[in-house]
């Protein structure tokens, strides 16, 4: 059962009058659970800003590129913080492809994604949600199966994909990084992607679009955006750069002015 198929007062925390990031992102997906109030979000920026779905699209492209590129290097272990609804080529199914125990742990504070994300793990060993706001980063490292799941003497990948804009500038995004790259080890490695602003009109509109209906969501230069890793991660080529530039599969055409808006960065701890 979907969540379009599911009443929204049946899910306890869900406020039907109010769009989720998750779910909305999942409809630009084209995934099923959404409820019309994301629907309705997800609309304007199809309807009313053409073209911008693709951000949704380029973002998770990178982020699995970027897992793939992660596990080969030999890293087995990732948080993925703010990591939405289960959707095709999930994290752990990217890093469990190539190796099959390679351990997850999923981060969100929307109840449809803990429910679904729940009873899509269940029996995998390897992998747990637990409920989380990223602005507690005590509370989600020692939870119970933070702890049990992950090694933090050994390596560890730390996802903020696409999560980090929707942390307004009075609640420290570099801070939030930094809280991780202080407890992970030398080999860790932190993947980023982003909101990108060239100071233009359309993430303006965007920007004003998601504070509006979300009252948070903020585009940042690509200087904001280097800053968010701070001095003890080294950025890995091809350096900070629209998502769908992070090491493509094929030969990429002129990017869009809407794929520009969105970018990716994978660093490591050394």
């Amino acid at each position: 059962m979907t969540a379009q198929d599911t009443p929204e007062q049946s899910i306890p925390g869900v406020d039907p009058t109010k769009p989720s990031i998750a779910r909305t992102y999942d409809y630009l997906l084209g995934g099923k659970d959404n409820f019309a109030v994301d629907r309705a979000l997800g609309d304007k920026f199809i309807n009313d800003l053409p073209g911008s779905r693709a951000i949704a699209y380029d973002n998770r492209g990178a982020l699995i590129r970027a897992v793939r590129e992660i596990v080969t290097s030999g890293v087995k272990q990732f948080i993925d913080l703010g990591s939405g609804l289960p959707t095709a080529d999930n994290v752990h199914q990217v890093a469990q492809g190539h190796q099959p125990s390679a351990k997850v742990v999923y981060v969100d504070i929307d109840p449809v994604v803990l429910t679904h994300g729940r009873a899509l793990l269940a029996e995998n060993e390897h992998t747990t949600v637990i409920e989380g706001d990223l602005r507690d980063s005590e509370k989600i490292y020692q939870a119970t199966e933070t702890q049990e799941l992950i090694d933090f003497d050994q390596p560890v990948a730390i996802i903020l994909s696409a999560i980090l804009h929707h942390v307004n500038d009075d609640e420290d995004p570099a801070g939030l990084v930094k809280f991780w790259v202080d407890r992970i080890p030398s080999g860790s490695y932190v993947f980023i992607s982003h909101f990108r602003s060239e100071n233009d009109a359309r993430s303006a509109e965007m920007q004003q679009l998601l504070q509006g209906s979300l009252g948070r969501g903020r585009w940042r230069t690509d200087e904001e955006l280097l800053a968010l890793f701070g001095p003890e991660l080294e950025i890995l080529p091809p350096g900070l750069v629209p998502a769908a530039e992070w090491r493509p599969v094929g030969e990429l055409g002129e990017l869009t002015d809407w794929e520009r808006l969105i970018a990716a960065a994978l660093a490591i701890k050394p």
